[in-house]
């Protein structure tokens, strides 16, 4: 008997646990290219894309995803990461992206794959931190008074600079007090607040995806 539950990618952007207390679903591996393919002769009606491979295997295909698309009763959705980023390629063939990264995308108001990109070894262990919520926190970090226009924009700087599979905030602000010693107490500030303080856009963004396809089912 087809198992009725909908496929999600998921990886480093919410944790299974939290996931599943949201919506019942096969919770599979970040997509890497033929997973969606084999979707092809499985009867599903709601798969969504959250997570996908960026560096330790190649990504599922947009013609890959589009050939779902085109299966007539089944609904794609994306999200977060590499789900915002396809969706935003093939929103007007009918993939539905849901959150505010994926708007980002839609608008142009983001436009580099490694504002979401992380290397990770498994759901809950990810070495690095994506661009994007590194600039989220360094948001709310400037908006709390924590640090200052000045400070965010050297952290900031140095982020990008990072290679994406290396970015780390430990790793980050070493670098930005090793640049910028005259920096030394804001950069421990933020680094002390970012330990117990730390938000997601990529978690917020795969929630709201999990809830629109509960949503959808009815």
């Amino acid at each position: 008997m087809p198992d009725p539950r909908p496929i999600i990618f998921l990886g480093p952007s919410l944790s299974i646990e939290k996931a599943a207390e949201i919506l019942d679903a096969d919770y599979r591996k970040p997509a890497k290219k033929g997973d969606f393919l084999q979707l092809l002769f499985k009867e599903t009606k709601f798969v969504g894309l959250i997570d996908g491979f960026f560096l330790q295997d190649y990504p599922p295909t947009p013609i890959e995803i589009y050939n779902l698309l085109r299966k007539k009763g089944t609904k794609v959705y994306g999200s977060s990461s590499l789900g915002a980023l396809r969706a935003v390629e093939l929103s007007k063939y009918g993939m539905i992206g849901v959150g505010k990264i994926f708007n980002m995308f839609k608008k142009g108001i983001l436009d580099a794959d490694d504002e979401v990109a992380v290397t990770f070894t498994d759901y809950s262990n990810y070495k690095s931190e994506a661009l994007i919520d590194i600039r989220y926190n360094l948001f709310l970090a400037q908006k709390m008074g924590i640090i200052d226009e000045g400070i965010k924009k050297i952290i900031l700087r140095v982020s990008k600079q990072t290679y994406f599979p290396y970015r780390t905030y430990g790793d980050i602000l070493d670098k930005c007090k090793q640049m910028h010693p005259e920096i030394n107490s804001q950069v421990e500030k933020f680094r002390e607040h970012i330990q117990t303080n730390r938000k997601s856009l990529k978690e917020d963004d795969a929630v709201l995806l999990l809830k629109r396809i509960k949503g959808d089912m009815g």
